[in-house]
Protein backbone atom coordinates (compact mmCIF):
# COMPACT_ATOMS: atom_id res chain seq x y z
CA UNK A 1 0.00 0.00 0.00
CA UNK A 2 1.20 3.49 -0.81
CA UNK A 3 1.81 5.74 2.16
CA UNK A 4 0.81 8.96 0.42
CA UNK A 5 -1.53 10.43 -2.11
CA UNK A 6 -0.86 10.92 -5.77
CA UNK A 7 1.17 14.06 -5.06
CA UNK A 8 3.26 12.44 -2.34
CA UNK A 9 1.38 14.39 0.34
CA UNK A 10 0.85 12.85 3.74
CA UNK A 11 -2.47 11.06 4.21
CA UNK A 12 -4.13 12.13 7.47
CA UNK A 13 -7.42 10.97 8.92
CA UNK A 14 -9.17 13.37 11.31
CA UNK A 15 -11.65 11.91 13.82
CA UNK A 16 -14.11 13.64 16.12
CA UNK A 17 -15.71 10.89 18.20
CA UNK A 18 -18.93 11.55 20.10
CA UNK A 19 -21.16 9.33 22.19
CA UNK A 20 -23.09 7.89 19.23
CA UNK A 21 -21.20 9.17 16.21
CA UNK A 22 -17.80 9.59 14.62
CA UNK A 23 -17.17 12.49 12.28
CA UNK A 24 -14.27 11.94 9.90
CA UNK A 25 -12.27 13.80 7.30
CA UNK A 26 -9.54 12.20 5.18
CA UNK A 27 -6.86 14.41 3.66
CA UNK A 28 -3.95 14.02 1.28
CA UNK A 29 -1.92 17.07 2.17
CA UNK A 30 -4.48 19.89 2.29
CA UNK A 31 -6.88 18.19 -0.13
CA UNK A 32 -9.99 16.54 1.27
CA UNK A 33 -10.50 13.01 -0.07
CA UNK A 34 -13.54 11.84 1.90
CA UNK A 35 -15.56 13.41 4.70
CA UNK A 36 -18.68 12.46 6.61
CA UNK A 37 -19.84 10.70 9.73
CA UNK A 38 -21.08 7.42 11.10
CA UNK A 39 -24.04 8.19 13.35
CA UNK A 40 -26.41 6.19 15.51
CA UNK A 41 -23.76 3.81 16.84
CA UNK A 42 -25.26 0.75 18.49
CA UNK A 43 -28.87 1.60 17.60
CA UNK A 44 -29.60 2.61 13.99
CA UNK A 45 -26.15 3.28 12.56
CA UNK A 46 -25.78 5.01 9.23
CA UNK A 47 -22.76 5.99 7.17
CA UNK A 48 -22.93 9.39 5.49
CA UNK A 49 -19.99 10.34 3.30
CA UNK A 50 -19.04 12.44 0.30
CA UNK A 51 -16.07 13.04 -1.97
CA UNK A 52 -15.48 16.82 -2.11
CA UNK A 53 -14.73 18.03 -5.61
CA UNK A 54 -15.46 14.68 -7.28
CA UNK A 55 -18.67 14.93 -9.30
CA UNK A 56 -18.41 11.29 -10.40
CA UNK A 57 -19.06 10.01 -6.88
CA UNK A 58 -22.18 11.24 -5.11
CA UNK A 59 -23.02 11.16 -1.41
CA UNK A 60 -25.64 8.52 -2.22
CA UNK A 61 -22.91 6.27 -3.66
CA UNK A 62 -20.97 6.33 -0.38
CA UNK A 63 -23.78 6.51 2.19
CA UNK A 64 -25.72 3.56 3.53
CA UNK A 65 -27.54 2.15 6.52
CA UNK A 66 -25.47 -0.12 8.73
CA UNK A 67 -26.46 -2.96 11.01
CA UNK A 68 -25.83 -2.74 14.77
CA UNK A 69 -23.44 -5.66 14.31
CA UNK A 70 -21.36 -3.57 11.89
CA UNK A 71 -21.26 -0.39 13.97
CA UNK A 72 -22.26 -1.29 17.49
CA UNK A 73 -19.42 0.76 18.95
CA UNK A 74 -16.51 2.96 17.96
CA UNK A 75 -14.31 0.01 17.00
CA UNK A 76 -16.98 -1.30 14.64
CA UNK A 77 -17.46 2.16 13.15
CA UNK A 78 -13.73 2.49 12.51
CA UNK A 79 -13.83 -0.89 10.78
CA UNK A 80 -16.55 0.45 8.47
CA UNK A 81 -14.49 3.55 7.81
CA UNK A 82 -11.41 1.47 7.03
CA UNK A 83 -13.46 -0.58 4.57
CA UNK A 84 -14.73 2.65 2.98
CA UNK A 85 -11.22 4.00 2.51
CA UNK A 86 -9.91 0.75 1.04
CA UNK A 87 -12.90 0.39 -1.27
CA UNK A 88 -12.94 3.99 -2.45
CA UNK A 89 -9.23 4.75 -2.49
CA UNK A 90 -7.43 1.40 -2.91
CA UNK A 91 -3.75 1.43 -2.10
CA UNK A 92 -3.98 4.49 0.12
CA UNK A 93 -2.44 4.17 3.56
CA UNK A 94 -3.30 6.44 6.47
CA UNK A 95 -0.07 7.73 8.00
CA UNK A 96 -1.53 9.63 10.92
CA UNK A 97 -4.85 9.99 12.72
CA UNK A 98 -5.65 13.29 14.42
CA UNK A 99 -8.23 13.27 17.21
CA UNK A 100 -10.24 15.98 18.90
CA UNK A 101 -9.85 15.53 22.66
CA UNK A 102 -11.88 17.92 24.77
CA UNK A 103 -9.75 18.05 27.91
CA UNK A 104 -5.96 18.18 28.08
CA UNK A 105 -5.64 19.13 31.74
CA UNK A 106 -2.79 21.20 33.16
CA UNK A 107 0.04 19.67 31.17
CA UNK A 108 -1.08 19.72 27.56
CA UNK A 109 -0.64 23.12 25.97
CA UNK A 110 -0.16 21.69 22.49
CA UNK A 111 -1.09 18.59 20.45
CA UNK A 112 0.74 15.44 21.45
CA UNK A 113 1.52 12.03 19.98
CA UNK A 114 -0.52 9.40 21.82
CA UNK A 115 1.07 6.44 23.57
CA UNK A 116 0.00 4.32 26.51
CA UNK A 117 1.16 6.85 29.10
CA UNK A 118 -0.73 9.68 27.42
CA UNK A 119 -3.88 7.55 27.21
CA UNK A 120 -3.67 6.78 30.93
CA UNK A 121 -3.25 10.46 31.72
CA UNK A 122 -6.24 11.45 29.58
CA UNK A 123 -8.37 8.77 31.19
CA UNK A 124 -7.88 10.52 34.52
CA UNK A 125 -9.49 13.65 33.05
CA UNK A 126 -12.79 11.91 32.22
CA UNK A 127 -14.59 13.38 35.29
CA UNK A 128 -13.84 16.88 33.97
CA UNK A 129 -15.55 16.26 30.62
CA UNK A 130 -17.89 13.29 31.08
CA UNK A 131 -19.98 14.02 27.99
CA UNK A 132 -16.99 14.06 25.65
CA UNK A 133 -13.73 12.63 27.01
CA UNK A 134 -14.79 8.95 27.22
CA UNK A 135 -15.91 8.97 23.59
CA UNK A 136 -12.83 10.87 22.41
CA UNK A 137 -10.67 8.21 24.06
CA UNK A 138 -12.81 5.37 22.69
CA UNK A 139 -12.16 6.81 19.24
CA UNK A 140 -8.41 6.84 19.85
CA UNK A 141 -8.44 3.25 21.13
CA UNK A 142 -10.43 2.10 18.11
CA UNK A 143 -8.14 3.99 15.71
CA UNK A 144 -5.04 2.41 17.24
CA UNK A 145 -6.54 -0.98 16.40
CA UNK A 146 -7.82 -0.07 12.95
CA UNK A 147 -4.66 1.81 11.91
CA UNK A 148 -1.87 0.21 13.96
CA UNK A 149 0.97 1.69 11.89
CA UNK A 150 -0.37 5.23 11.93
CA UNK A 151 0.73 7.96 14.31
CA UNK A 152 -2.10 8.93 16.69
CA UNK A 153 -2.27 12.60 17.64
CA UNK A 154 -4.47 14.17 20.33
CA UNK A 155 -5.49 17.79 19.74
CA UNK A 156 -7.01 19.48 22.78
CA UNK A 157 -9.90 21.92 23.06
CA UNK A 158 -8.30 23.34 26.20
CA UNK A 159 -4.83 24.01 24.75
CA UNK A 160 -5.64 27.38 23.13
CA UNK A 161 -6.57 28.81 26.54
CA UNK A 162 -3.61 27.61 28.59
CA UNK A 163 -1.86 31.01 28.44
CA UNK A 164 -4.73 32.78 30.24
CA UNK A 165 -3.66 35.44 32.72
CA UNK A 166 -3.76 33.98 36.23
CA UNK A 167 -6.81 36.04 37.26
CA UNK A 168 -8.77 34.49 34.40
CA UNK A 169 -7.47 31.04 35.21
CA UNK A 170 -8.31 30.70 38.89
CA UNK A 171 -11.27 30.44 41.25
CA UNK A 172 -11.38 32.10 44.69
CA UNK A 173 -10.67 28.78 46.38
CA UNK A 174 -7.65 27.70 48.48
CA UNK A 175 -4.55 27.72 46.30
CA UNK A 176 -3.90 24.04 46.96
CA UNK A 177 -6.92 23.23 44.81
CA UNK A 178 -5.56 25.40 41.99
CA UNK A 179 -2.26 23.55 42.19
CA UNK A 180 -4.16 20.26 41.92
CA UNK A 181 -5.77 21.46 38.70
CA UNK A 182 -9.04 23.00 39.85
CA UNK A 183 -8.93 26.00 37.55
CA UNK A 184 -10.61 27.59 34.53
CA UNK A 185 -9.56 25.68 31.42
CA UNK A 186 -11.86 26.99 28.69
CA UNK A 187 -13.00 24.85 25.77
CA UNK A 188 -13.78 25.04 22.02
CA UNK A 189 -10.14 25.97 21.62
CA UNK A 190 -9.74 24.28 18.23
CA UNK A 191 -12.58 26.40 16.88
CA UNK A 192 -11.14 29.61 18.33
CA UNK A 193 -7.70 28.75 17.03
CA UNK A 194 -9.07 28.16 13.52
CA UNK A 195 -10.96 31.46 13.51
CA UNK A 196 -7.89 33.31 14.76
CA UNK A 197 -5.66 31.73 12.10
CA UNK A 198 -8.26 32.42 9.39
CA UNK A 199 -8.41 36.08 10.37
CA UNK A 200 -4.62 36.29 10.49
CA UNK A 201 -4.55 35.20 6.84
CA UNK A 202 -7.57 37.15 5.57
CA UNK A 203 -8.07 40.12 7.93
CA UNK A 204 -4.76 40.61 9.77
CA UNK A 205 -5.88 43.85 11.41
CA UNK A 206 -8.83 42.06 13.02
CA UNK A 207 -6.59 39.19 14.16
CA UNK A 208 -4.19 41.61 15.81
CA UNK A 209 -6.90 43.54 17.64
CA UNK A 210 -9.42 42.98 20.41
CA UNK A 211 -11.58 40.11 19.31
CA UNK A 212 -14.53 38.24 20.80
CA UNK A 213 -15.53 34.97 19.14
CA UNK A 214 -18.94 33.53 19.96
CA UNK A 215 -18.97 29.79 19.26
CA UNK A 216 -22.71 29.15 19.48
CA UNK A 217 -24.07 25.67 18.93
CA UNK A 218 -25.26 22.65 20.89
CA UNK A 219 -22.14 23.42 22.91
CA UNK A 220 -21.63 27.16 23.32
CA UNK A 221 -18.99 29.47 24.69
CA UNK A 222 -17.30 32.80 24.03
CA UNK A 223 -13.64 33.75 24.03
CA UNK A 224 -11.83 37.06 24.46
CA UNK A 225 -8.74 37.15 22.23
CA UNK A 226 -6.14 39.92 22.18
CA UNK A 227 -3.40 39.87 19.57
CA UNK A 228 -4.22 36.27 18.73
CA UNK A 229 -3.99 35.10 22.37
CA UNK A 230 -6.88 33.83 24.46
CA UNK A 231 -7.18 35.93 27.62
CA UNK A 232 -10.68 34.97 28.77
CA UNK A 233 -13.37 32.35 28.23
CA UNK A 234 -16.92 31.85 29.43
CA UNK A 235 -16.23 28.17 30.16
CA UNK A 236 -14.32 27.08 33.22
CA UNK A 237 -13.31 23.88 35.03
CA UNK A 238 -15.71 21.79 32.93
CA UNK A 239 -17.75 22.31 29.77
CA UNK A 240 -20.81 23.17 31.90
CA UNK A 241 -19.97 26.78 32.69
CA UNK A 242 -20.94 30.02 30.97
CA UNK A 243 -23.63 30.13 28.31
CA UNK A 244 -26.70 27.88 28.32
CA UNK A 245 -26.33 25.15 25.70
CA UNK A 246 -28.46 22.50 24.03
CA UNK A 247 -28.82 20.36 27.13
CA UNK A 248 -26.26 21.91 29.52
CA UNK A 249 -27.21 24.55 32.07
CA UNK A 250 -24.32 27.00 31.73
CA UNK A 251 -23.46 29.27 34.66
CA UNK A 252 -25.06 28.07 37.88
CA UNK A 253 -24.85 29.19 41.51
CA UNK A 254 -23.02 26.29 43.24
CA UNK A 255 -25.54 26.66 46.03
CA UNK A 256 -28.10 25.09 43.69
CA UNK A 257 -26.01 21.91 43.65
CA UNK A 258 -25.86 21.91 47.45
CA UNK A 259 -29.64 22.37 47.56
CA UNK A 260 -30.18 19.44 45.19
CA UNK A 261 -28.01 17.25 47.44
CA UNK A 262 -29.34 18.37 50.81
CA UNK A 263 -33.01 19.04 50.09
CA UNK A 264 -33.77 16.85 47.08
CA UNK A 265 -31.58 13.92 48.06
CA UNK A 266 -29.98 13.74 44.61
CA UNK A 267 -26.68 11.92 44.20
CA UNK A 268 -23.79 12.83 41.90
CA UNK A 269 -25.08 10.72 39.01
CA UNK A 270 -28.55 12.29 39.12
CA UNK A 271 -27.16 15.82 39.34
CA UNK A 272 -24.75 15.15 36.48
CA UNK A 273 -27.61 13.89 34.32
CA UNK A 274 -29.69 16.97 35.19
CA UNK A 275 -26.97 19.53 34.50
CA UNK A 276 -25.46 17.91 31.42
CA UNK A 277 -28.43 16.29 29.68
CA UNK A 278 -31.75 17.75 30.91
CA UNK A 279 -31.05 21.47 31.14
CA UNK A 280 -30.17 24.29 28.72
CA UNK A 281 -32.50 24.98 25.80
CA UNK A 282 -34.08 21.56 26.23
CA UNK A 283 -34.86 22.05 29.90
CA UNK A 284 -36.09 25.63 29.54
CA UNK A 285 -38.34 24.92 26.56
CA UNK A 286 -39.54 21.48 27.55
CA UNK A 287 -39.39 20.82 23.83
CA UNK A 288 -36.01 20.59 22.13
CA UNK A 289 -32.32 21.42 22.29
CA UNK A 290 -32.35 22.38 18.58
CA UNK A 291 -32.55 26.13 17.96
CA UNK A 292 -34.21 25.53 14.60
CA UNK A 293 -37.05 23.63 16.23
CA UNK A 294 -37.44 26.27 18.92
CA UNK A 295 -37.63 29.08 16.37
CA UNK A 296 -40.25 27.17 14.40
CA UNK A 297 -42.31 26.16 17.45
CA UNK A 298 -43.70 29.57 18.31
CA UNK A 299 -44.63 28.54 21.87
CA UNK A 300 -44.08 30.84 24.87
CA UNK A 301 -41.75 28.25 26.41
CA UNK A 302 -39.64 28.03 23.25
CA UNK A 303 -39.40 31.81 23.01
CA UNK A 304 -38.38 32.12 26.66
CA UNK A 305 -35.59 29.61 26.07
CA UNK A 306 -34.35 31.64 23.09
CA UNK A 307 -34.65 34.88 25.07
CA UNK A 308 -32.56 33.46 27.91
CA UNK A 309 -29.91 32.19 25.49
CA UNK A 310 -29.68 35.63 23.85
CA UNK A 311 -29.60 37.38 27.24
CA UNK A 312 -26.67 35.28 28.40
CA UNK A 313 -24.74 35.84 25.15
CA UNK A 314 -25.22 39.60 25.53
CA UNK A 315 -24.21 39.47 29.20
CA UNK A 316 -21.04 37.50 28.44
CA UNK A 317 -20.23 39.75 25.48
CA UNK A 318 -20.12 42.67 27.90
CA UNK A 319 -17.83 40.69 30.20
CA UNK A 320 -15.49 39.71 27.36
CA UNK A 321 -15.33 43.32 26.16
CA UNK A 322 -14.46 44.41 29.70
CA UNK A 323 -11.63 41.86 29.83
CA UNK A 324 -10.31 43.30 26.56
CA UNK A 325 -10.84 46.96 27.61
CA UNK A 326 -12.89 47.44 24.47
CA UNK A 327 -13.86 45.59 21.33
CA UNK A 328 -12.74 45.79 17.71
CA UNK A 329 -14.25 42.65 16.14
CA UNK A 330 -17.08 40.28 17.03
CA UNK A 331 -17.28 36.91 15.27
CA UNK A 332 -20.26 34.55 15.25
CA UNK A 333 -19.48 30.90 14.50
CA UNK A 334 -20.79 27.41 15.29
CA UNK A 335 -24.11 25.92 14.18
CA UNK A 336 -26.29 28.63 15.74
CA UNK A 337 -23.80 31.44 15.23
CA UNK A 338 -23.41 30.66 11.54
CA UNK A 339 -27.06 29.94 10.70
CA UNK A 340 -29.47 31.67 13.10
CA UNK A 341 -29.77 35.21 11.73
CA UNK A 342 -32.54 36.06 14.20
CA UNK A 343 -30.33 35.11 17.15
CA UNK A 344 -27.46 37.24 15.81
CA UNK A 345 -29.85 40.18 15.35
CA UNK A 346 -31.20 39.80 18.89
CA UNK A 347 -27.69 39.62 20.37
CA UNK A 348 -26.58 42.78 18.54
CA UNK A 349 -29.76 44.81 19.14
CA UNK A 350 -29.19 48.10 21.04
CA UNK A 351 -25.44 47.53 21.36
CA UNK A 352 -24.53 50.94 19.97
CA UNK A 353 -22.99 51.79 23.37
CA UNK A 354 -20.43 49.05 22.66
CA UNK A 355 -19.87 50.24 19.11
CA UNK A 356 -21.93 47.48 17.43
CA UNK A 357 -24.32 48.39 14.65
CA UNK A 358 -25.82 45.57 12.59
CA UNK A 359 -26.75 45.75 8.92
CA UNK A 360 -30.05 43.84 8.95
CA UNK A 361 -29.96 43.06 5.23
CA UNK A 362 -26.42 41.70 5.34
CA UNK A 363 -27.28 39.66 8.41
CA UNK A 364 -30.37 38.16 6.79
CA UNK A 365 -28.33 37.35 3.67
CA UNK A 366 -25.69 35.61 5.82
CA UNK A 367 -22.85 37.69 4.42
CA UNK A 368 -19.42 37.51 6.01
CA UNK A 369 -19.47 41.12 7.21
CA UNK A 370 -22.82 41.89 8.82
CA UNK A 371 -21.99 45.16 10.59
CA UNK A 372 -23.23 48.47 9.24
CA UNK A 373 -21.03 51.03 7.54
CA UNK A 374 -20.99 53.22 10.64
CA UNK A 375 -20.26 50.44 13.13
CA UNK A 376 -17.11 50.98 15.21
CA UNK A 377 -16.99 47.21 15.81
CA UNK A 378 -16.69 44.89 12.84
CA UNK A 379 -19.19 42.01 13.10
CA UNK A 380 -18.45 38.84 11.12
CA UNK A 381 -20.02 35.46 10.44
CA UNK A 382 -17.35 32.83 9.83
CA UNK A 383 -17.60 29.09 9.39
CA UNK A 384 -15.36 27.29 11.82
CA UNK A 385 -13.39 24.20 10.81
CA UNK A 386 -12.06 22.22 13.74
CA UNK A 387 -11.16 19.29 11.45
CA UNK A 388 -8.83 21.48 9.40
CA UNK A 389 -7.15 22.71 12.57
CA UNK A 390 -6.62 19.11 13.70
CA UNK A 391 -5.17 18.27 10.28
CA UNK A 392 -2.67 21.10 10.53
CA UNK A 393 -1.53 20.07 14.00
CA UNK A 394 -1.23 16.41 12.99
CA UNK A 395 0.73 17.27 9.85
CA UNK A 396 3.14 19.35 11.94
CA UNK A 397 3.87 16.42 14.26
CA UNK A 398 4.15 14.04 11.32
CA UNK A 399 6.67 16.23 9.50
CA UNK A 400 10.32 15.15 9.89
CA UNK A 401 12.40 17.22 12.25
Amino acid sequence: MSGAGATGAAVILVLNAGSSSIKFDLYAGTRELIRGQIEGLGAHPRLRAERPGDATVTAADLSRDLSPAEAGDHAGALGVLLELIRGTLPGLEVQAVGHRVVHGGIRHEAPVRVDGAVMAELERLVPLAPLHQPHNLAGIAAARQAFPEAMQVACFDTAFHRAHPWVNDTFALPLALYDEGVRRYGFHGLSYEYITEHLRQTMPEAAAGRLVVAHLGNGASMCAINGGRSIGSTMGFTALDGLPMGTRCGQLDPGVVLYLIQEKGMDAAAISDLLYKQSGLKGLSGLSQDMRELEAAGTPEAQRAIDYFVFRVRRELGAMAAILSGLDTLVFTGGIGENAATVRAAVCRDLGWLGVELDEARNAARETVISGAGSRVQVLVLRTNEEEMIRRHTAALLAPG
